[in-house]
């Protein structure tokens, strides 16, 4: 898994690349929480549209990532999204608490 990152303002977005599966979780999550050690961060944008595999230990880093973002009253938002994760996202109710753009 790739992480490349760029923040304007409050908005931190992060493109992901590759597989986001068990294997990606651990370092992905630790990634994640490193760059939003930044708390004025209160949006963030992750886009998924070169996340080619999401299984559900992918769903926990997107769900762990909400609640940190959340916690601070910011939110957060999901661009790019291909067939197959999207549907995961769908069948997760992920889109219930996390835009879709």
């Amino acid at each position: 898994m790739e992480i490349c990152n760029s923040k304007v303002g409050k908005t931190l977005t992060v493109e992901l690349k590759g597989e986001l599966d068990h294997h990606a979780a651990d370092r992905t999550r630790a990634a994640l929480d490193e760059l939003l050690k930044d708390e004025s961060i209160n949006e963030m944008i992750l886009d998924m549209r070169n996340v080619s595999f999401m299984d559900s230990s992918g769903l926990g880093v997107v769900l762990g990532r909400y609640k940190t973002v959340s916690a601070r009253g910011g939110k957060m938002a999901i661009t790019g999204a291909g067939k197959s994760v999207d549907r995961i996202m769908r069948m997760a109710g992920v889109y219930a608490l996390i835009e879709r753009r």
